[in-house]
């Protein structure tokens, strides 16, 4: 019985590594069609570039750029720069490498071929995010998105390095509350699938210093929508005992120009945002917040 468990074994084994091997070598003959939109440079004119490479398991859109910068040549064979792109921590927590990954915008480390296959078996279709000026290629200026998060000071102020004890205790339901907000990591997808979230671009006027671009890109930035990402993150700190004494700063920031009332409540932010905050519950806590506020203030005069 022993030697037969062993033939059988041996022979399962033999089967097993058969088949696993016809299915590596059915994996290196598949290749990926990959479309990229592409760009020189800022405020150059943009063109597609097509892309061929050896299918592997378990790829994701960072794997396919890592192989288009390694073959450096098109699907024709004509040699190319290699695509430039941002990325940093490959596990959807840095938010560097958000970008439109078959018309959607989404974090490309954990967007996996074999998923964006079933969406479009011909082709995968990369462009850069287009709320915002490109650098080159894929990679975007987004200084607006932290532009937003100082004008609603996403933050707590502190006064110096010295231990200033514990801070004050807060129930677990108020940390169950506040979680989710925190675990926004700036990623720009809310912003690109907003319909009030437009696209700003200022380019340098002739003999213009670079003090004096970057005081009217200030002002235009304060002009438009400052996006549900600061919105939110707002009302973490606004929600929070200590970031509190400072909330009525944030709430002049959320009424101002550019501020919540030009949000249109399209909530397409809540259904793209990869960490699934409730984007669109904090945009109504703070516009109830802001409502009482300015009431207050009417009165207080």
């Amino acid at each position: 019985m022993i030697g037969v468990s062993t033939k059988n074994a041996a022979s399962g084994d033999a089967i097993s590594n058969k088949n696993q091997s016809a299915k590596d070598r059915k994996s290196t003959e598949r290749v990926v069609h990959v479309r990229v939109l592409r760009q020189d440079g800022p405020g150059q004119a943009s063109y597609w570039e097509r892309h061929e490479i050896p299918y592997e398991l378990n790829m994701n859109v960072i794997s396919i750029l890592q192989r288009i910068a390694q073959k450096s040549c098109t699907q024709d064979g004509r040699p190319v720069p290699p695509v430039a792109w941002d990325c940093n921590c490959l596990e959807e927590v840095c938010g560097s490498c958000t970008m439109v990954v078959n018309g959607r915008t989404r974090m490309a480390c954990t967007s996996l071929v074999d998923a964006l296959l079933v969406e479009d078996a011909q082709e995968i279709e990369l462009r850069p995010m287009s709320k915002f000026p490109v650098v080159r290629d894929l990679v975007v200026d987004r200084r607006r998105v932290f532009h937003a998060l100082k004008r609603v000071q996403a933050w707590i102020p502190i006064d110096g390095s010295f231990d200033q004890g514990p801070g004050p205790r807060i129930s677990p339901d108020e940390q169950q509350d506040a979680y989710p907000l925190s675990t926004c990591m700036s990623c720009g997808c809310c912003l690109e699938a907003c319909p009030q979230y437009t696209k700003i671009e200022i380019v340098k006027r002739p003999e213009e210093t670079v003090e004096e671009l970057g005081i009217r890109r200030e002002a235009a930035f304060h002009r438009e929508f400052m996006g549900a990402h600061a919105i939110s993150q707002a009302m973490l700190f606004n929600n929070h005992p200590t970031g509190r004494m400072n909330a009525e700063e944030r709430l002049s920031s959320l009424t101002s120009q550019g501020g919540i009332q030009m949000c249109g409540n399209a909530q397409n932010c809540v259904a793209v945002c990869p960490k699934s905050i409730p984007l669109t519950r904090s945009i109504a806590r703070a516009g109830r917040a802001a409502t009482v506020w300015a009431i207050k203030k009417l009165f207080d005069r």
